[in-house]
């Protein structure tokens, strides 16, 4: 059986046997028995790498460590509140604080940019992830609206609903409409500089192929 540890872009925790290309943590989630009992536990919300340095990822959510997240790909962590991991994306890191400090002056270091994340992707009174209102031709490729109750990627002049699988109806994004953004505000700026991660930051179903 699948375990309840695929996040998709709403930072639900669903099961399914496909891995995603993006690894990541969120705290401890699961009790003794590997049952989900909370969405998140603490600030530090990380998206790594697949592989690092050889080591094992498995047997996966064991008793008293993290729950071990898997995700399509670096914009569904980017739209569930996730950023890059210091340790084993050092290089994406490093580039990701650069960006950083330079839309947020004064925000130093991995607990202020969690910080900033934790208030943009919870809501501090019901705790579901937290949407804002955005105009859909103002936003950057990588980033996610819900769309008819579906998450829906920006790509160029189109918006392609998210799937477990990978990204499939491709429709035209509308001109002067608003829409309820998903990914953080201030990832959402972090993608309009142009962010290329070294993992994958869009699956290669968006693409076409």
């Amino acid at each position: 059986m699948p375990l309840q540890n695929r996040v998709t872009p709403l930072g639900e925790l669903v099961a399914d046997p496909a891995r995603g290309l993006v690894y990541g943590n969120r705290g401890c989630l699961h009790d003794a028995d590997g049952r989900i009992r909370r969405r998140y536990n603490g600030k530090r919300w990380i998206a790594c790498r697949l592989q690092f340095r050889g080591w094992q990822r498995g047997p996966l959510m064991q008793p008293g460590r993290f729950t071990e997240l898997f995700f399509l790909d670096e914009a569904t962590a980017f739209a569930a509140g996730h950023r890059p991991c210091a340790l084993c994306r050092r290089e994406d890191y490093d580039r990701f604080a650069a960006i950083w400090s330079d839309l947020h002056p004064g925000q130093v270091g991995a607990d202020a940019i969690d910080a900033q994340l934790h208030a943009e992707r919870v809501d501090p009174g019901t705790r579901p992830q937290r949407l804002h209102e955005a105009r859909l031709d103002e936003l950057p490729d990588g980033a996610f609206v819900l769309l008819e109750d579906a998450p829906q990627l920006v790509l160029g002049t189109h918006l392609l609903r998210w799937t477990l699988e990978g990204y499939v109806a491709r429709t035209p994004r509308p001109a002067r409409q608003e829409a309820l953004l998903v990914t953080p505000p201030s990832l959402v700026s972090v993608l309009r500089t142009g962010w290329q991660p070294l993992v994958p930051l869009l699956h290669q179903s968006a693409l076409g192929n």
